[in-house]
């Protein structure tokens, strides 16, 4: 990148079909999306490929990027009716579907690094948001389709020189407040936790420097790792195991800090991953608790505060290129419900404009089907056909 192009987040402007949905009469939009009626138009207009682990690939309706954009979600619309009941990360999931899952995964990202082999050309994201429904249905923010669900996202880097810079105080960006409770209270600790709690041999802990895309300047003051052996490795089931157990150690630090918020000195948690790192590292660490103590003597005097705490495990964790080509994982409290893309520093503004959206089409659905075809010959799931491309 050359020196005169600033660092900084990017605001980008995506253009969308708009979507012939029409929403029943007295509910609101994300009540409705949450609707079986709703998956179904998800599957019928946008759906690529169904395997019988009910795992759907889809066209993004709404997307984030008209280079690449596509979602794998758990769709269990059907089988479990109450949103409110459904899996909404990889730890409650089957099995034998995670595994699944993440042979889909593999292909795609290799797909998309072979499209894009040069890192300074874009900027290639994998990774999934937490879905928790830890507020009501009808708060802002709120994600629509509480359903296990991740990304797969490319945005040129052409376009992102180009964007016009995002303002930094954007609340997405600073993930409303939470990111930096965790980082100027807790950032030690929270370290300190990952490196005792986890024992990991392809994924090497990753300086900031490593981690931060010099265009946009993100992700900041984040625990990274980089996938030793790069996108060869995510043919290995320990890499993926690994993954798992970055979002088990999250889960873990998260639940025990917010117990400690609820419920002063509440008794370590029964389900947590890692026991005795919880209670040795968090539960006996000053700056824990004390930050602890600070959070929940705010929630008791301020409503509008406590109110918008997520008290379940809330976050975004990616796999990402940077810019020297090697992969790197990170993870993100996600207080606000913010987009994924925003971790990387980019701000995806949509606008609604068949005509724009038209002329990135063909391209789109072009790589969405190769993709797909790539899918299918490993026996991860059969087409679907759909106005917009055909079954085969």
């Amino acid at each position: 990148m050359t020196k005169s192009i600033p660092s900084g987040p990017r605001e980008i402007l995506t253009p969308y079909r708009p979507i012939p949905l029409t929403v029943p009469e007295g509910m609101k939009h994300n009540e409705f999306f949450n609707s079986t009626e709703n998956l179904n138009d998800l599957v019928h207009n946008n759906g690529l490929l169904m395997n019988p682990e009910n795992l759907l690939l889809y066209r993004k309706a709404l997307g984030h990027s008209t280079a690449f954009d596509t979602s794998i979600i758990y769709n269990t619309s059907q089988a479990v009716l109450n949103p409110l009941g459904r899996p909404v990360r990889r730890t409650q999931v089957p099995a034998n579907v995670i595994h699944v899952w993440n042979r889909m995964n593999q292909i795609i990202i290799d797909y998309m690094l072979e499209l894009y082999p040069n890192p300074d050309e874009a900027l290639i994201l994998a990774g999934e948001a937490s879905l928790d429904a830890t507020w009501p249905l009808t708060s802002p923010g709120v994600p629509s389709i509480r359903m296990l669900h991740n990304h797969f996202i490319i945005f040129p880097k052409d376009e992102l020189r180009s964007a016009k810079l995002a303002d930094p105080n954007n609340p997405n960006l600073t993930d409303g407040g939470q990111h930096s409770l965790f980082q100027a209270y807790m950032r030690e600790v929270y370290r300190e936790f990952f490196d005792q709690a986890l024992h990991l041999e392809i994924l090497r802990p990753a300086s900031e420097a490593e981690a931060r895309i010099e265009l946009t300047g993100y992700p900041q003051g984040l625990p990274s790792w980089e996938i030793q052996g790069g996108a060869a490795a995510l043919k290995d089931v320990r890499f993926w195991k690994e993954y798992d157990e970055i979002l088990k150690g999250f889960i873990d630090f998260y639940r025990s800090f917010f117990s400690q918020v609820s419920s002063r000195n509440a008794p370590i948690l029964d389900d947590v991953y890692f026991p005795a790192q919880v209670e040795s590292v968090l539960l006996f660490n000053n700056d824990f608790m004390k930050t602890a103590k600070k959070v929940r003597e705010h929630c008791i005097i301020d409503a509008k505060y406590a109110n918008a705490i997520r008290w379940q495990p809330a976050f975004k964790q990616l796999i990402y290129r940077n810019d020297q080509g090697k992969l790197i994982v990170t993870i993100s409290q996600n207080s606000i419900g913010n987009a994924i893309t925003e971790l990387l520093g980019v701000v995806v503004n949509r606008s609604a404009d068949a005509e724009a959206y038209a002329r990135h089409e063909p391209r789109l659905i072009q790589r969405l089907l190769e993709v797909r075809r790539r899918l299918v010959e490993a026996d991860l799931g059969e087409g679907i056909g759909t106005d917009y491309w055909p079954r085969t």
